[in-house]
C-alpha cells in the first residue's frame, strides 16, 4: 500500500574501523576509482593486506646518513643483508619484518604474496624487484612495527646514472602507505642534491608524516652544532616552503662513544622524544589508516570532475588532437573552473606536472563524463559511514589497546638510571638504598617546624597552610603538595610531613613536576607502613 514511500536504510554495522574501511573501499570508493581512472594516474588498488599490515617506518636520506645504522641502533642487532660503509651500500629498498628465522624473500617473489601489500611494485619491473628485497628477522620493535630502508640518495655525478625505475615514484608509493618517513641528514654534510630534492618535494603531500634526523651530531662541538642546525632548517625551508618549523631531533643514532660530550642531555632529550613519536604509531595505526583513506576519497572526487570535465570539452567529430594538447597545456585554467564550480580547495588537487605528464598517454575518447551518483555515494560515505567510524576509533583504542613499540632500543628508555633528569627533582636519591632523601635537610626543616609552635608534636593545618604560601607556588601546586605530603592525612603535619612538604615545594621551585603519588624514596621511613596500608 505504501510502497511509494522509501524506507529508511539501516546504517551497516561493522566489527572494527579497519573492516569498515575495507567495505566502504569496495562498496563505495573503488568503483569511482575504476570510472574515473584514478588507479593510472594516483595510486593503484587497495588490497585487504593494505588495512591489515602493521604500522610501517620509512628511511631516507643521501649515502652515509646512518640509515642503515639506525634501523641495526633500534634492534640491537643485525638483519639479513645489511650492509654499512662511507660508500653508498644500500643499493635496494629492504623491508624488515618480524618471523622466527632469518631469511630473505626477493622482490619478484614478495610482490606476488597476497599476504603482502607490495603486488603493486610489480609495475615499476625488474629493475627495481631485483634492488627489492624483504629481510625477516627475530625482534621485538619488529613485532608492533615494519622498517624501511631505502638506497642511499647519491650526490655530484653519481646522481645522473640511471637506476632503471622510477626512484621518486616508488618512494611516493611508500609515502601514502607509511605511518613515519624519516628523513636523515648527515651533520657534516648538509648538500641537498637534485635527486634529495626531488625526494623531498614529492612526499610534501605528506608532510604530516615527515619527521627529521640531524644525525652524528656528537661529531661536531655545540658552537658549530648550532650553525648546522640553522643552515639546515633554512635548507629544508625553500624546499618545503611552508610556514611551520619542521621538528628536527638532533643526536647520534649508535651505540659508539660520544666524541662531544658538550650535548649528552641535549641528545638523550632529543631521542626520548622521538622514540615516544615511534613507540605511539601502533596505537594510532587504525586513525592514520582512516585519515589517508579520507585524503584518497577526496582526490578520487577531484580526479572524477577532472577526468569528466576534459570528457565534456572535447568535440564530438574533429580537431580531438588539438583539442587534448590546448586542454592540457591550460590544465591549470581547468583547476581553477572545478575549484569555483565544485568549491574544491586548490590543496586538493593533484600535482599539475604529473597529471599533464599522465595525460599525455591517455585517449580521451574513453573517458567517461560525470555521473552524480558515484559522486553522491563518497559524499554518504563520508558524512556517514566514515564518522561512524572516527566515532569508532576511541572505543577500539580504549578496549583493545595496541601495544607500544617495545624491546631493542626502546627497552628501558623511561626508566633508565642515566637518563637527564633520573637523578634530579622528585627522582634524586630514588636510586639510594633505603634513604629518606629528605634527611640531608631535615635539621633546617625542623628549625622552621618548631618556631610554629608545635602541639602534641604536630602544627596546625591553618598555620602550616599560611607558612607554605610564602613560598609563591600557585594554590594549584600547593594543594597538590599538601596532599602528597599528609601522610597521616589528619590534616596536621608533624616534623616528618613539614619537611616532606618543603622537600616537594623546593622540587617545583626548581622546575620539575610533582608525582602523581608519593614514591618510595620520599616515605618518611615512620609512615612507610602507614602509607602501604
Amino acid at each position: 500500500m505504501f510502497s511509494f514511500m522509501k524506507q529508511k536504510k539501516t546504517p551497516e554495522t561493522y566489527a572494527s574501523v579497519l573492516d569498515g574501511l575495507k567495505s566502504l573501499y569496495k562498496k563505495n570508493l573503488l568503483p569511482l576509482e575504476e570510472m574515473y581512472h584514478f588507479h593510472d594516474f594516483h595510486s593503484p588498488k587497495l588490497g585487504d593486506a593494505d588495512f591489515d599490515n602493521k604500522p610501517m617506518v620509512m628511511l631516507i636520506g643521501q649515502y652515509s646518513t646512518g640509515k642503515t645504522t639506525f634501523i641495526k641502533y633500534l634492534l640491537e642487532k643485525d638483519f639479513p643483508g645489511c650492509r654499512i660503509g662511507p660508500e653508498p651500500t644500500t643499493d635496494r629498498f629492504i623491508v624488515v619484518k618480524d618471523g622466527d628465522q632469518d631469511s630473505v624473500i626477493p622482490g619478484n617473489a614478495l610482490v606476488v604474496d597476497p599476504k603482502t601489500p607490495f603486488k603493486p611494485l610489480s609495475k615499476f619491473g625488474n629493475a627495481f624487484l631485483n634492488r627489492f628485497q624483504c629481510s625477516i628477522t627475530r625482534s621485538p620493535v619488529l613485532e608492533t612495527v615494519t622498517l624501511v630502508d631505502t638506497p642511499g640518495i647519491l650526490a655530484g655525478e653519481k646522481q645522473r646514472i640511471d637506476r632503471g625505475y622510477d626512484f621518486t615514484e616508488v618512494l611516493e608509493w611508500f609515502a601514502e602507505r607509511v605511518d613515519r618517513i624519516i628523513l636523515l641528514f648527515d651533520a657534516h654534510k648538509l648538500d641537498i642534491s637534485d635527486e634529495f630534492r626531488r625526494a623531498i618535494e614529492a612526499l610534501k603531500t605528506y608532510e604530516d608524516k615527515i619527521r627529521i634526523i640531524l644525525n652524528k651530531a656528537d661529531m661536531i662541538n655545540a658552537q658549530q652544532l648550532m650553525r648546522v642546525y640553522g643552515a639546515l632548517m633554512w635548507s629544508l625551508g625553500k624546499i618545503l616552503k611552508t610556514p611551520e618549523v619542521c621538528r628536527v631531533y638532533i643526536g647520534s643514532f649508535w651505540n659508539q662513544p660520544l666524541h662531544f660530550d658538550d650535548n649528552r642531555r641535549l641528545f638523550e632529550l632529543e631521542a626520548s622524544d622521538l622514540f615516544s613519536d615511534l613507540q605511539a604509531l601502533p596505537k594510532h595505526n587504525t586513525l592514520r589508516k582512516l585519515n589517508d583513506f579520507i585524503r584518497r576519497a577526496r582526490l578520487a572526487k577531484v580526479q572524477a570532475y577532472i577526468i569528466s570535465h576534459l570528457k565534456k570539452e572535447m568535440p564530438s567529430m574533429f580537431g580531438k588532437d588539438s583539442k587534448k594538447k590546448e586542454l592540457i597545456n591550460k590544465l591549470g585554467d581547468v583547476y581553477k573552473v572545478i575549484q569555483r564550480d565544485y568549491g574544491i580547495s586548490a590543496g586538493d588537487f593533484p600535482s599539475l606536472e604529473k597529471m599533464q605528464t599522465t595525460l599525455e598517454v591517455h585517449d580521451f575518447k574513453k573517458f567517461q563524463p560525470l555521473k552524480q551518483r558515484y559522486i553522491e555515494a563518497v559524499d554518504t560515505m563520508l558524512a556517514n559511514d566514515v564518522s561512524r567510524l572516527m566515532a569508532m576509533v576511541p572505543t577500539e583504542e580504549n578496549e583493545m589497546p595496541a601495544p607500544s613499540v617495545q624491546g631493542g632500543a626502546f627497552e628501558g628508555i623511561k626508566d633508565n638510571p642515566f637518563n637527564y633528569g633520573a637523578n634530579e627533582g622528585i627522582n634524586q636519591g630514588a636510586y639510594d638504598d633505603d634513604e629518606w632523601v629528605v634527611s640531608k635537610d631535615k635539621d633546617r626543616y625542623d628549625k622552621t617546624f618548631y618556631s610554629l609552635g608545635p602541639k602534641d608534636g604536630k602544627i596546625a593545618g591553618g598555620t602550616a597552610k599560611t607558612e607554605m604560601v610564602k613560598s609563591r607556588l600557585p594554590n594549584t601546586v600547593l594543594a597538590k603538595i599538601w596532599k602528597l605530603a599528609d601522610v597521616d592525612r589528619d590534616g596536621m603535619l608533624d616534623a616528618d610531613e613539614w619537611a616532606l612538604a618543603n622537600h616537594l615545594m623546593n622540587i617545583r621551585l626548581e622546575g620539575h613536576e610533582l608525582p602523581a603519588d608519593l614514591p618510595g624514596h620520599l616515605i618518611p621511613p615512620s609512615k612507610r607502613m602507614l602509607h602501604d596500608d
